[in-house]
C-alpha cells in the first residue's frame, strides 16, 4: 500500500469511531479482468466509508494488481500455476466458449462443459494453493474479519467463510451453471417464463420455445448434480466432515446481482437477492484534450464508440479490414478500442486507441452509437447514458445480453463470424437514424435513474448490514431446509390423492357392498 495513503486511512478510521455501524473488516474473494474492475468499484466505496478492505490474491493475477496505489490491502499467497498459463488459459475460454451459428444445441454445450471444467480445475488449483497454506489460513483468522465478499463465479470464498467462522456475500451477474442460484441460492425458476442464461430467450416464449428452455433447465440440473464432485472431496477433507459445495454456497447471506429491471424480464425473486445493475456507472467527466477535440471534430454527426471489452483486444485481419471499411462510409467519427495491426482499409474518419474512456465516452453529448460486444459492463453504461447499440457477441452472457437489449428495442444484433461489410454498416445506420432506438435506450435510461437508492450505495448497505448483524438469517427462505420433493410439496399431493383414492375406494366398496346385498334380497324374495 503507498505511503501517500495513510493519511486518508487514519481519517477515516477516526471518523468511523463517530459513525452508527462502526468500521468493519472485510475480506475479498475476487474473480479476475471484468469482474475485478466491477468488484473494485465496491471495494473503493467500502475503503472511503471507512472499512478496511483486505483483498486475498495470488501471485499470477493478472488485473488484479497489488503494485497500483491503493487504500486496499493484499494479502499475495503464492500458487502453482504459472502466470502465463493461467493467462492463455483465459484465452482459451473464449476461443472455446464463442459462439458459432452452426452448432447444434448439443455441441456448443458439449464445448461449454469443456470450458467451464478447464476453467474450475484451474480455480480449484488457486483454492487449494490458498486453503492449504495454513500460515495463511492463521493470519487470515488473527486479523478477524468481519464478512467476505465473494465472486460466486470463482468458488472458494464460501469454503474461506466456512473456516474463518464468518458470514459471506456474493457478488455475481450469473454463475457459469445457473443450477448454482436455483440450488444454493434458492431462488424461483419457472421455466415457462424465466429464460435460461445462454437459451437466448425472452420471457415470451412460444411452445417451442418453451420445450427449448425446458431442456435447458434439464440438462443444466443435471450436469450441476456432476459438475463439482471434485470440489464436494475437497470441501469434505479440508472440513473434516462430508459436505458439498452446493451446500456452503447455499450458506450466503446476500446475493448482489448485478443486473436491474432496466435490464432484467421480470420474474420472481427472494428477500436475499438484492439487484445492483448499473452500480459501476457515474456521469461522465471530461474528455482527454486530443480526444475532445476529435470529438468535437465530427459537427453535428456526431461520434461512433467501438469497443470489444477488456479481454478481446484485437481481431483477424480479414475481419478488421471489414468491420473498418464500414466504418470508413458512415459520417461520423469512429473511437476503436483496438490494439492489433492497423487495418489497410482504416478510413480517415476512425482512430484507434489502445484504452479509451469508455464510460465518458458514452456520456458525451455527441455520442450516437455503441458497437459492444454485450459485456455487462458495457451494456449497463449504454443504458445509463441512453446510447442505442449495435451488438457483436462473442462467448459467456454477451449475446443473451444483446438479446435483451434487442427485445428492449435499444440494440440491433449481429453475429461477428458470419456478418459482411454491407450488414455491419446498415446495423450503424439503423441504430444511428432510426430514432425509435435512441428513445428505447433513453427509456430505459430513465428507469435505471429512477431509483429510490443509488445501486451503489444498496450494494454497500447490504454488505454493512451483514457486518452489522453478524448475518441476515432473516432473509433466509425455509426452502433451503426442504428437499425437492418437499419444495414441490409432492408429499403433500401424494398424500391427499391417497386420501382421495382411500375415500374413493370405501365408498366403490361400499356401493359394492349394498348392490351385493340388495341382490341378495331380491333373489331370496323371488325364491319366496
Amino acid at each position: 500500500m503507498s505511503v501517500k495513503w495513510i493519511p486518508v486511512l487514519l481519517l477515516l478510521q477516526l471518523s468511523c469511531q463517530f459513525s452508527p455501524g462502526g468500521c468493519g473488516k472485510v475480506l475479498v474473494w475476487p474473480t479476475d479482468y471484468s469482474h475485478w474492475i466491477n468488484m473494485k468499484i465496491i471495494l473503493d466505496e467500502l475503503v472511503q466509508r471507512g472499512h478496511e478492505v483486505t483483498v486475498l490474491t495470488s501471485t499470477v493475477s493478472i488485473l488484479v494488481d497489488p503494485n497500483k496505489p491503493s487504500a486496499i490491502k493484499f494479502e499475495i499467497y503464492n500458487t502453482s500455476l504459472k502466470k502465463d498459463d493461467f493467462q492463455k488459459l483465459f484465452i482459451e475460454v473464449i476461443s472455446k466458449w464463442t459462439y458459432m451459428p452452426e452448432d447444434t444445441f448439443w455441441t456448443y454445450f458439449l464445448r461449454m462443459e469443456e470450458v467451464i471444467l478447464e476453467y474450475t480445475d484451474s480455480i480449484l488449483k488457486l483454492c487449494k494453493d490458498a486453503v492449504l497454506n495454513k500460515k495463511l489460513i492463521t493470519k487470515l483468522q488473527q486479523e478477524k474479519f468481519d464478512v467476505i465478499l465473494a465472486d460466486a463465479v470463482t468458488p472458494c470464498g464460501e469454503l474461506l467463510a466456512e473456516l474463518l467462522k464468518i458470514p459471506f456475500v456474493y457478488s455475481l451477474r450469473f454463475s457459469p451453471v445457473y443450477t448454482v442460484e436455483k440450488r444454493s441460492g434458492g431462488l424461483p425458476f419457472p421455466p415457462s417464463y424465466v429464460p435460461i442464461i445462454s437459451s437466448e430467450l425472452s420471457d415470451q416464449m412460444t411452445f417451442i420455445e418453451r420445450v427449448k428452455n425446458m431442456l435447458y433447465v434439464l440438462y443444466f440440473d443435471f450436469w450441476f448434480q456432476m459438475f463439482h464432485e471434485d470440489w464436494n472431496q475437497f470441501y469434505s477433507e479440508v472440513l473434516g466432515r462430508p459436505t458439498t459445495i452446493y451446500e456452503l454456497m447455499g450458506k450466503a447471506e446476500m446475493w448482489l446481482t448485478r443486473t436491474y429491471w432496466d435490464f432484467e424480464f421480470p420474474r420472481p425473486l427472494l428477500p436475499h437477492f438484492e439487484l445492483i445493475g448499473g452500480f459501476h456507472c457515474k456521469p461522465a467527466k471530461p474528455l482527454p484534450k486530443e480526444m475532445e477535440q476529435f470529438v468535437q471534430s465530427s459537427g453535428e454527426d456526431g461520434i461512433v464508440v467501438f469497443s470489444l471489452g477488456s479481454m478481446v483486444s484485437n481481431l483477424t485481419e480479414e475481419k478488421a479490414n471489414m468491420i473498418a471499411s464500414a466504418l470508413a462510409q458512415v459520417p461520423q467519427k469512429v473511437i476503436w478500442r483496438y490494439e492489433g495491426k492497423k487495418p489497410d482499409m482504416l478510413g480517415p474518419n476512425t482512430r484507434l486507441y489502445k484504452w479509451i474512456p469508455q464510460n465518458d465516452l458514452l456520456g458525451h453529448p455527441k455520442t450516437k452509437a455503441f458497437v459492444t460486444h454485450g459485456g455487462a459492463n458495457g451494456v449497463y453504461e449504454a443504458i445509463y447514458h441512453g446510447i442505442p447499440m449495435v451488438g457483436l457477441p462473442l462467448f459467456a452472457d454477451q449475446p443473451d445480453n444483446i438479446v435483451r437489449m434487442k427485445i428492449k428495442g435499444a440494440a440491433v444484433r449481429l453475429d461477428i463470424n458470419t456478418m459482411s461489410s454491407a450488414d455491419f454498416l446498415n446495423a450503424l445506420r439503423t441504430v444511428i437514424n432510426d430514432p425509435s432506438y435512441k428513445e428505447n435506450a433513453m427509456k430505459l435510461s430513465r428507469i435505471h435513474h429512477d431509483q429510490p437508492m443509488k445501486p451503489l450505495d444498496r450494494a454497500v448497505f447490504w454488505i454493512e448490514f451483514v457486518m452489522r448483524h453478524k448475518g441476515a438469517k432473516h432473509l433466509r427462505p425455509a426452502s433451503y431446509d426442504l428437499n425437492w420433493f418437499q419444495y414441490h410439496s409432492l408429499d403433500v399431493i401424494g398424500f391427499l390423492l391417497a386420501c382421495v383414492a382411500t375415500a374413493m375406494l370405501a365408498v366403490i366398496k361400499c356401493v359394492l357392498f349394498c348392490c351385493q346385498k340388495f341382490a341378495k334380497t331380491g333373489k331370496k324374495e323371488k325364491r319366496e
